[in-house]
């Protein structure tokens, strides 16, 4: 268990499961990290995976932090918090931006 949250030692997430090693394993989850700021900025959130707590930290613009074990209580934590449900497969987050002429 986990002496600075209180969840136990999370095995990784799915998306983790090609990993060799620790390395990557870390590697995976500062780029879901990344994605998932990306996905929801345009929600007022904010998003922290330092590899050292088992979980994901979401914070919004008035203070409140919260860890979330996994994705799917990603998306339950924004949809409380925001009022709206967010679809992080909506095209405006899939598709690459446009490049211009």
């Amino acid at each position: 268990m986990c002496s600075a949250c209180g969840y136990p030692a999370a095995p990784g997430h799915w998306t983790e499961a090609g990993a060799a090693n620790m390395a990557e394993r870390l590697r995976s989850r500062f780029r879901r990290s990344d994605i998932l700021k990306h996905v929801l900025k345009p929600y007022g959130l904010n998003v922290h995976d330092g590899g050292l707590l088992p979980g994901i930290q979401i914070s919004n613009q008035f203070g409140s932090q919260t860890i979330v074990r996994d994705l799917a209580e990603v998306w339950a934590l924004v949809e409380q918090w925001t009022g709206t449900a967010v679809d992080p497969l909506n095209p405006k987050f899939t598709m690459p931006p446009a490049k211009a002429s």
